[in-house]
């Protein structure tokens, strides 16, 4: 049987979702904790991946089981009573066998997150910006990610991406009070790095950096290094994964 899990975490203190050696990651947290309540080697397939110190508020992970049906809501509960305080089961489901977290999902939805004040209680999880920047023409140039498929430009080099092409459904910024915003994009998929050298690039289109033309031959004819630079992974959150069940 398999089973989706539903769950939340601050990538403060991690080094990503994968596991990788002498590295704590999220997957192994997760791991380590189902294996404890199941008392038998369990294995997490995740729905992507995220970079160090990178959060997600909703992100989903699929384990198969041979046995008796799991009891959903009492392992969700027992989950959260062991794994660290920075990481929250939100929910496990019972699908379809051939249901895949990775490829099964339909779009993912990420928000990164910027304020435009010095403000203490923001620090954590948005980016201060030190200059003035021009929101509308970072949409204007946003608009243009909805036309576009190739996202080579904003890859991180040495990938193992067997495509760079990317449906986004959703490219805008978003302003939540008068200091602070976020930027929001949806897509079929991500590539590595993609979200935060997306950002770096509009907002050097917000401080003039660069022209909307400019903006556009890096779009369509740019390499990584043409791109703006790779923003912080702090304020960085994968929102939402999305799927058909």
């Amino acid at each position: 049987m398999r089973y989706f899990i539903f769950f939340g975490y601050d990538g403060t203190n991690y080094h990503g979702w994968q596991i990788q050696p002498n590295a704590n990651s999220v997957q192994q947290e997760l791991q380590k904790a189902l294996s404890t309540l199941l008392r038998r080697d369990m294995e997490v397939v995740g729905a992507g991946r995220t970079d160090t110190g990178v959060h997600a508020r909703k992100m989903a992970a699929h384990f198969d089981w041979e046995g008796e049906e799991l009891d959903a809501p009492q392992l969700t509960y027992r989950l959260n009573r062991i794994l660290p305080r920075d990481i929250a089961v939100k929910d496990i489901k019972r699908v379809a066998d051939d249901m895949h977290a990775r490829f099964s999902a339909s779009s993912r939805t990420y928000h990164y997150y910027i304020h435009t004040c010095k403000d203490p209680f923001e620090r954590h999880y948005s980016l201060q910006m030190n200059f003035p920047l021009d929101f509308d023409r970072m949409n204007q140039a946003a608009r243009h990610f909805l036309h576009h498929k190739d996202y080579a430009a904003f890859c991180k080099a040495g990938g193992d991406n067997k495509t760079t092409l990317c449906e986004v459904t959703q490219a805008q910024w978003v302003q939540t009070s008068p200091s602070t915003w976020y930027f929001e994009i949806t897509a079929n998929r991500f590539l590595r790095n993609m979200v935060r050298a997306v950002v770096g690039t509009l907002i050097d289109v917000g401080r003039g950096k660069i022209s909307e033309s400019q903006f556009l031959d890096i779009l369509h004819n740019g390499t990584r290094s043409d791109a703006g630079e790779s923003m912080p992974g702090h304020a960085l959150f994968l929102e939402e994964v999305r799927y058909d069940l």
